[in-house]
């Protein structure tokens, strides 16, 4: 027997947005580190300091599907879930199912600590990040290391999303199309009651914490420009 299927809201803007957002910055830093324009790397990576900062947020205080109370699961659910694939097949799933909230959290950990290292980084030439200055040439040197090896494992990890979602889409869970348009097509026994946040919540978020980062982080490269 067809199931009913019916159209649900599944991401709100904020979420759709950071998904988005983090890919083109991601795509810009690296390009703007491999052709030398640190200036702008700098930028880049403090937009995206803005946009990370506002999603870890939204995780907590953003809506159902954002959350990461909503998708983040006990080791335990995530075996049983990859057990049930394997044996049914991908269904559709609202918001992150348990395998993929994993990958959330493991890519937004890694950009972070992209972030952080970065902060301390130099390229021994002309661009040194903003707390370069209060760690030893070694820790330094270190940091700059650890900046340089951990896009290589947002790259492994990212490989790895692109090929999942790309199953996903084969299987008939339309996930990049959600993505964009916020919703999808679930089984109407399936069809959750999510609550969405504001989005002038985010939108206060992202003013805030903007406006500190142009501040004391942006603005002094914007006046070398």
């Amino acid at each position: 027997m067809t199931q009913n299927t019916v159209k649900v809201k599944v991401w709100d803007i904020p979420t759709r947005l950071f998904h988005w957002g983090m890919l083109c910055l991601l795509g810009g830093l690296w390009w703007t580190a491999e052709s030398g324009e640190m200036e702008w790397h700098q930028l880049l990576a403090y937009s995206l300091m803005i946009l990370l900062a506002m999603r870890l947020l939204w995780g907590f205080i953003g809506s159902d599907t954002a959350r990461f109370s909503h998708f983040v699961r006990s080791p335990k659910t995530v075996f049983n879930y990859l057990k049930q694939t394997k044996q049914h097949g991908i269904s559709a799933s609202v918001g992150h199912n348990p395998a993929g909230g994993y990958m959330v959290v493991a890519l937004i950990s890694l950009v972070c600590l992209q972030l952080v290292s970065g902060l301390f980084a130099t390229d021994d030439i002309f661009t040194e990040g903003p707390l370069y200055s209060s760690v030893s040439s070694d820790t330094a040197a270190w940091l700059t290391w650890l900046h340089k090896k951990n896009f290589d494992l947002i790259l492994i990890l990212a490989a790895i999303h692109v090929l999942a979602v790309g199953v996903h889409m084969i299987k008939g869970d339309k996930i990049i199309m959600a993505m964009f348009s916020g919703y999808k097509r679930l089984p109407e026994v399936q069809a959750p009651s999510l609550a969405f946040a504001s989005v002038l919540k985010a939108i206060v978020i992202v003013l805030v914490v903007g406006a500190l980062v142009l501040n004391y982080l942006m603005l002094p490269i914007i006046d070398m420009l």
